[in-house]
């Protein structure tokens, strides 16, 4: 993960991630080598050509595609596919740049991520990202 010259955020992941998705989060240093010549896009299962959503500051990070939505905050990570989820709500900040996007599952259980943006236009961009990918993967019909 990269920094980003911005302040720190305050705490967003909660203290208790779900077991289920604390076993399908694996750390850079646990994947296996791409093989030589390959690279790590070209492996990905998603289609390059959908909407992607993705934000980040200088603790955290939001990744939304096709495969599902992916959360990360410190050393903290969880990661949802799309059937998982009950729903996805983001919210800006009254003043300030602070941007939330909170994770539901069927569960009753929310994972909320504070974001910092660099200014307020910034944030306008990432809720119409991040609309677009809900639009393209997220079916929120109950079956």
């Amino acid at each position: 993960m990269t920094d980003a010259p911005q302040d720190a955020v305050r705490d967003a992941v909660p203290d208790e991630v779900s077991d289920e998705a604390t076993e399908r989060v694996g750390s850079d240093a646990d994947a296996p080598d791409a093989p030589e010549g390959q690279d790590a896009a070209e492996d990905s299962a998603g289609p390059a050509d959908g909407p992607v959503f993705e934000a980040a500051d200088r603790r955290g990070r939001i990744v939304a595609d096709a495969e599902g939505v992916r959360l990360s905050y410190d050393e903290e990570a969880c990661e949802f596919r799309w059937d998982e989820l009950a729903a996805v709500e983001s919210a800006k900040g009254r003043f300030g740049k602070r941007f939330t996007v909170t994770v539901h599952t069927p569960d009753r259980r929310w994972y909320p991520i504070d974001l910092l943006a660099p200014d307020r236009g910034r944030i306008a961009a990432w809720e119409a990202e991040l609309d677009a990918v809900l639009d393209a993967y997220f079916d929120d019909e109950a079956p």
